[in-house]
Order: C-alpha cells, then structure tokens, then sequence
C-alpha cells in the first residue's frame, strides 16, 4: 500500500475523530487506531496469513440456564413449532405502540401474520403455516433471533 494514502488515512482520522479504522486492499490491509488525545497513531499494516485459525476454547456451560432460555422450545404432538426463517430483530407489532399481531391463546389462521423481522433495513412478515392457538411466544419484543430459533407454538 503506498504510503500517500497511508499519510490521508491518518489526516481523514484525525479530522473525524474516529478512534481506530481499518482498510483492505485486496490481501494487504492497514490498521490505524488513535492511542492519546495527543495525536500519536499506531500504524499496522498486514500481510495475508494463510495458517488456520486456532480451534476456540470450550465455554464452560452455566449451572442454571437464563431464564429466556427456560421456555420450551420443542413441540408436543399435535402442536406446530413456528421457527425464525433469517436472523434478525423481532417484532411483535406492525409499528410501536400498535396492537400486537398475535397473544397467547389467539388463534391464527393459515397465512396469518405472526411477527415481523428486520434483516438489513427489511422488514419481513412472518406468517403462520397452520391454523390453530397460539400456546406459547418465545420471544420478547425487540430481542434479536437467530435462524432456525422457536418463535411460536401453535396448537
């Protein structure tokens, strides 16, 4: 990378007061990151590392669950699991402050709108691929899901 634009990327930071960037270029990449008020940088730059990454260290497992994770998330017969189609944020009502799309115990046809999903700026509704009653909602309003995560439980 030449050091002309190494020189700007330092001017652009100060003038921003961005604490730290980073740029790529291909395989080379530059890391500029403020360290004092005083205006001392630190400039890294990167070659391409073709080593693998080291296997990560095994999280010890917590002797009692978060309570968010003590709802059920499986289905008993008769019962049809509503799983998050994207990772995202979901939501329980079309805008802030308005009437939730679904309650316990509401029943919801085929088709129906459940929730919505933000993903990039998009907002995605999810609808119900069943008919039946809303046994359980496994979410909190506003909470991130990941793909494949229980929303729902439907009878």
């Amino acid at each position: 990378m030449d050091i002309r634009k190494i020189k700007k990327l330092i001017e652009l930071l100060e003038e921003s007061g961005v604490a730290e960037i980073e740029i790529k270029e291909g395989e080379e990449s530059v890391r500029i990151a403020r360290q004092s008020p005083q205006g001392m940088h630190t400039v890294q730059m990167m070659a391409p590392n073709y080593q693998a990454a080291p296997a990560p260290t095994p999280v010890p497992a917590q002797a009692t669950p978060p309570p968010a994770l003590k709802a059920p998330t499986t289905a008993a017969a008769g019962e049809h699991l509503v799983t998050a189609p994207m990772v995202g944020t979901y939501y329980s009502s079309p805008s802030p402050g308005a009437k939730q799309f679904i309650e316990i115990g509401d029943s919801v046809e085929a088709g129906q709108v459940l929730c919505i999903i933000e993903a990039m700026k998009m907002m995605n509704q999810i609808e119900s691929e069943v008919s039946g009653s809303v046994r359980a909602i496994l979410v909190k309003n506003g909470e991130p899901v990941e793909f494949g995560q229980p929303l729902f439980i439907i009878e």
